[in-house]
């Protein structure tokens, strides 16, 4: 080991600072962290509504990488070197415990991402890792085993490893900084991002959610199913994110203009309700279809249906013609939302893109062009669905790129 071994780590987000927080303290060894912000830990900080998403409770590692759009084969290699299990027990070593719910994400049991911000830090601060704000990285340059970092402010620096871990983006010239290494970059476009509609009437219903809904995208092969949240903008919830996640690149370069086509209830088939819809009518043909809603919707949204069919408040089920009920029909099954733009919340921003995955070794993330670079997070191309998947990736790159750029 030379006299004076620096690490440099870009990006004091979660990868980067788990990276900090797993580099063994060693004589001579020195680890810096540059952020261009003025803090850090950001997107841990409002991520799961602020209780922090850490992981999933999903332990299958073939399972687990199935959920990720970009990225599922290099996932089955790093998850066998540090999984959800192996979160678990770091934390856990540190005094916190996380705890799953019932759709099999994990938060921990304060259910305060403070809590694991508080963490990260108490364990970077006794490894002696110093953080260098307001540090925009600008240009990398190798010579001679030694990287000499630019910084947008005019300063530099020199690392001996280089970890870059400063997140996804898509703004133009991100990635700027890689030109000097010779990595091909895959274009970085939004996702995990939901639908917009705008002047749409079904949005008078927002805060009406439905626990579970199946959205498709006209004319592609995506189809996620989930709980679903109407806002006053359009639609979100686990089953936009996740059908926005898999189509990232589709709805891209659909320019965000594209049909939602809902099922309010995916486990019904028009034959199915039309035969449920006549036995209605036969028992029940004297109650107002305003006021038997028999298929369990929120009752905002079978109101809605009703009217948005022409189906006034007076109609008992025994009246219902049956051009107005294929009309329903249609509409609990095969609902048309006319998606016009997304809508993306910057503090908890995921992207698709990053150094092309056939460029880093994932049994130690180091790069295969520039020895002693190594990627992390959502530097790479590897991007998951919702629900703790994002940052399981982030911890395991992480924590992988640690132990092979200082071997304890």
């Amino acid at each position: 080991m030379p006299e004076q071994e620096e690490i440099a780590i870009i990006g004091a987000g979660a990868a980067g600072c788990f990276a900090a927080a797993n580099i063994p303290v060693a004589a001579g060894r020195k680890v810096t962290i540059y952020e261009k912000t003025g803090k850090s830990l950001q997107k841990v900080k409002v991520s799961g509504g602020g209780r922090c998403n850490v992981t999933h409770q999903l332990f299958d590692r073939v399972a687990f990488a199935e959920r990720y759009p970009r990225g599922k084969q290099l996932l089955k290699k790093t998850l066998h070197h540090f999984g959800p299990a192996d979160t678990i027990a770091w934390f856990a070593d540190r005094g916190v415990t996380l705890v799953g719910e019932a759709d099999g994400r994990m938060f921990p049991s304060t259910h305060s991402s403070q809590t694991i911000i508080d963490c990260l830090e108490q364990e970077m601060t006794r490894r002696g890792v110093s953080i260098r704000y307001h540090k925009a990285l600008a240009d990398i340059e190798y010579s001679d085993g030694v990287f000499h970092l630019s910084f947008r402010d005019g300063s530099s620096a020199r690392a001996d490893k280089l970890l870059l871990a400063c997140g996804g983006s898509n703004a133009a010239g991100h990635f700027d900084f890689l030109r000097s290494t010779g990595h091909e970059v895959m274009p970085s476009v939004p996702s995990l991002f939901t639908f917009n509609i705008p002047e749409h009437s079904l949005t008078k219903l927002m805060g009406v959610s439905v626990q579970d809904a199946q959205v498709k995208i006209a004319g592609t092969k995506i189809s996620e199913r989930g709980p679903l949240l109407i806002t006053h903008w359009g639609i979100s919830g686990p089953v936009a994110l996740r059908a926005s996640a898999w189509g990232a690149r589709i709805l891209h370069d659909m320019g965000y203009q594209f049909q939602a086509l809902v099922s309010w209830l995916p486990d019904k088939t028009d034959e199915q309700l039309k035969a449920a819809m006549a036995t209605i009518r036969s028992v029940q043909g004297k109650n107002l279809l305003f006021q038997r809603n028999p298929f369990g919707l929120p009752r905002r949204l079978w109101e809605y249906l009703l009217s948005y069919c022409g189906i006034g408040e007076t109609i008992r089920w025994g009246e219902l013609g049956s051009q107005p009920q294929n009309k329903l029909i249609h509409a609990l099954l095969h609902f048309a939302l006319p998606v016009r733009g997304k809508t993306t919340f910057k503090e908890e921003f995921v992207s698709c893109g990053g150094v092309k995955r056939s460029e880093f070794n994932p049994s130690t993330m180091e790069s295969r062009l520039v020895p002693g670079l190594y990627f992390a997070g959502e530097m790479t191309d590897v991007d998951g669905i919702t629900g703790g998947f994002n940052f399981q990736h982030a911890w395991s790159s992480a924590f992988i790129a640690a132990t092979a750029m200082a071997p304890a």
